[in-house]
């Protein structure tokens, strides 16, 4: 673009000046590199009058090589001298792939500058590419090698790594996994293997809270780092918010651990919810609340588009916001096939004579939500419950509670019976005893 041609203008679309080098500078050009291209004149004033620049080899070294390690691009920078001064020309054209500067994009709107909003942001780079795919101004010392290894011992006892990369280096596992680029780390390789993401990404974690009303929270605790410990510390507050008990098998007299959700199923929700998130939505994280008789699980980000609710709850292909990150968990073992998390998160759920999950698509996000609440046919179906006790389920189910002595007129039984059948009921999770003496009464 002619100087003359752009100095006879005004600041539009693709025209801005800088009186001198500033963060508003490099800004200008992320937009400029994400919308249609553009001119940056340096050292010229908004009303044109030329303020001059130095355009030293040093200088001129130095900002080309902010702007190559910080939007990760490569302009064409000019000098010109107009009126015995001199100023900086940076041509900038539209960009293959989305150009961040210090981890915000930026557009051009008219002949303003202004950041992406999430929705914006997300439906930009789904026409460009993955949020973990994108490369960034990371220094290679963010990378946990223990993670690393542990991945790589994970991958290997599933068999879903080679054999060759227990002798690979970190950076050849990461080239191997799509997450370096010509020497530049990708989002993906930060958030899965980095010492301290939320460097970078301040709400890439996971918020777990105990409340026993929805204004009432008696437990809190933030599960961060790379998603590797993201997951192991959720998992474990989960559990210090949920309750236990213990079955003792007669033959063998070990100990069965029975939560009031199975774990296989907390597992799958957790794992969806860091892997399928929308990390562009950079307000936001991931939230897991725990409530005497539910679990609500929440991720920023709805479902990809054109995919529906009731298409995930019937076998599926994969559609994975985050493919790289996906992949890693595959290789992990974490995930154990492709499209088949949603189905065994049902699956242990009815196997515990629970309700299947609800899904829901709401407050710009994807929510599941587990109810402690029984399934009357699944509950009957995978207790070992007599005919007696089964008649007893069914009747608290339709009435809500029953006693000893209704126990008894129900099945014609002593009262003996009736707190030994009433006694396996409540050990065994399927009906909770509340009151004293004569005022004892069991329900769900």
């Amino acid at each position: 673009m002619d100087l003359d041609v752009i100095l006879s203008d005004t600041e539009n679309r693709q025209v801005e000046f800088k009186e001198s080098e500033n963060p508003a500078m490099y800004k200008t050009l992320s937009a400029f590199s994400n919308t249609n291209g553009g001119v940056l004149l340096v050292g010229v004033a908004d009303d044109k009058t030329i303020v001059g620049f130095n355009c030293s080899n040093n200088k001129i070294k130095q900002v080309t090589d902010t702007i190559a390690n910080k939007l990760l691009i490569h302009p064409v920078i000019t000098s010109h001298t107009i009126d015995g001064k001199k100023i900086l020309k940076i041509e900038v054209s539209k960009s293959p792939n989305p150009v961040s500067y210090d981890g915000k994009y930026y557009s051009r709107v008219g002949n303003t500058t202004r950041e992406m909003q999430a929705e914006e942001l997300r439906t930009y780079f789904l026409r460009t590419t993955m949020w973990d795919n994108i490369p960034g101004d990371f220094n290679p010392d963010e990378i946990d090698e223990q993670t690393v290894k542990y991945f790589v011992k994970l991958g290997l006892d599933s068999g879903r790594m080679p054999i060759s990369a227990a002798s690979e280096s970190v950076t050849e596992i990461l080239e191997h996994l799509n997450l370096l680029h010509d020497g530049k780390l990708t989002n993906g390789a930060i958030i899965l293997f980095g010492k301290n993401p939320q460097k970078y990404f301040t709400n890439a974690f996971v918020r777990i809270g105990r409340f026993k009303e929805e204004d009432i929270i008696i437990g809190d605790k933030i599960a961060g780092g790379n998603l590797f410990r993201q997951l192991e510390v959720a998992e474990e507050a989960i559990k210090g918010f949920i309750n236990v008990r213990y079955e003792i098998s007669g033959d063998s007299f070990k100990r069965k651990e029975i939560w009031d959700y199975p774990l296989k199923a907390i597992r799958e929700a957790l794992l969806n919810s860091v892997v399928h998130r929308d990390y562009f939505m950079s307000n936001r994280q991931t939230q897991i609340k725990i409530f005497d008789d539910y679990i609500w699980f929440h991720n920023p980000g709805g479902l990809p588009q054109g995919v529906t609710i009731d298409d995930i709850v019937k076998l599926h292909s994969s559609i994975p916001r985050n493919p790289l990150v996906a992949n890693v968990m595959y290789k992990s073992d974490f995930i154990e096939a492709w499209g088949t998390g949603i189905e065994r998160m049902r699956s242990a759920l009815l196997k515990a004579g629970l309700q299947l999950p609800e899904f829901k698509e709401e407050i710009g996000g994807f929510s599941v939500y587990f109810k402690k609440s029984f399934d009357p046919e699944q509950l009957l179906k995978s207790k070992a419950l007599n005919d007696r006790q089964k008649r007893a389920v069914e009747y608290v189910i339709e009435n809500g509670e029953i006693s000893n002595k209704v126990y008894q007129e129900l099945n014609s039984v002593s009262k003996t019976t009736a707190n030994r059948d009433l006694n396996e009921l409540v050990s065994s999770g399927v009906l909770k005893r509340t009151g004293v003496g004569k005022s004892i009464i069991y329900k769900q």
